[in-house]
């Protein structure tokens, strides 16, 4: 197939970025200014915020004030995360662009996380994305564990596919295949893309592949090569898994731009813009940068 001229990042740095921070609580000034750095350097896909309990995301208990804090810019859309129809209420409140479900393709992995089965899971969304639609909301779904789970070890493709369309069915617009636990090669990830996409549009699909082996790049690059143009991201590799032990965070949005700018693919972002806010981020929570073009290319931040 080959590869695309253009390619559309979600930046995930927000919400799946932020959200697992230990310590004290990070600012909501901070989360609006990394929201409103991104748009200025060119994403025009943010996931801004989780609309969850406090009680367990503290991270995400001021999602309301930040999305109400951003400046909006033309072509940017601002998602979030809602796991319930409360969540969904408050989103839709919040004037988000589109909002985002998820489930997993391991039922281990599912019980796990979110204490019931991939079908009762998926149940569990019929409101949130009833919801979405009467307000003309698009809704994005992510598939968790597709290329490897920490309790149940490979993951069958077939399973992969039967959620992915599922979610599809549902009403979702995308679908985001996560190598959650970063355990994929570039082989799995075409295998398991091959089997997906018998069942679901592959220019319905997205990548969200997490560097903990450092395999997210090949991976990305793999299938890019099978048809996939949208690649959910995190700036500076910030995130990480909580239920998946050494998971690292999402592939940074500045190795993967400056990865497809050397394949003259498209994305409409600046990366010499990108750069700085991953340097300035990491140094506000106080920690490192998990990306390698950010470091190699420094900052004055």
């Amino acid at each position: 197939m080959g590869l695309p001229n253009k390619a559309r990042i979600v930046e995930v740095g927000p919400r799946d970025g932020l959200q697992n921070e230990s310590g004290a609580v990070i600012s909501t000034a901070i989360k609006v200014e990394l929201i409103n750095r991104l748009a200025e350097a060119g994403l025009s896909h943010i996931e801004a915020a989780s609309f969850v309990s406090p009680k367990w995301v503290p991270q995400m208990g001021d999602a309301a004030e930040v999305m109400a804090g951003i400046t909006r810019k033309t072509g940017v859309a601002y998602a979030a995360l809602t796991p319930n129809i409360k969540g969904a209420e408050g989103a839709i409140a919040a004037h988000a662009d589109e909002v985002a479900i998820f489930s997993a393709a391991s039922e281990s992995f599912t019980q796990k996380n979110i204490n019931c089965s991939i079908a009762e899971s998926l149940a569990r969304f019929i409101p949130v994305i009833e919801a979405a639609k009467k307000n003309n909301i698009r809704i994005r779904g992510y598939v968790s564990t597709v290329l490897g789970c920490p309790y149940e070890g490979d993951i069958d493709p077939a399973q992969v596919a039967a959620v992915a369309r599922e979610l599809l069915d549902m009403g979702c617009y995308e679908i985001s295949l996560g190598d959650t636990i970063g355990v994929g090669t570039p082989v799995k990830a075409r295998k398991m893309l091959a089997r997906v996409a018998k069942d679901v549009p592959i220019n319905q699909l997205a990548a969200h592949f997490h560097d903990t082996y450092g395999q997210a790049l090949a991976n990305l690059y793999a299938v890019m090569q099978d048809g996939i143009s949208v690649i959910d991201t995190s700036i500076a590799g910030l995130g990480g898994c909580p239920y998946a032990k050494g998971a690292s965070g999402n592939v940074a949005t500045e190795d993967v731009v400056y990865m497809l700018n050397g394949l003259g693919i498209e994305t409409g972002i600046d990366l010499d813009k990108l750069v700085p806010i991953g340097h300035w981020i990491t140094q506000e929570l106080g920690r490192s940068n998990g990306s390698k073009v950010g470091l190699a290319m420094g900052c004055d931040q």
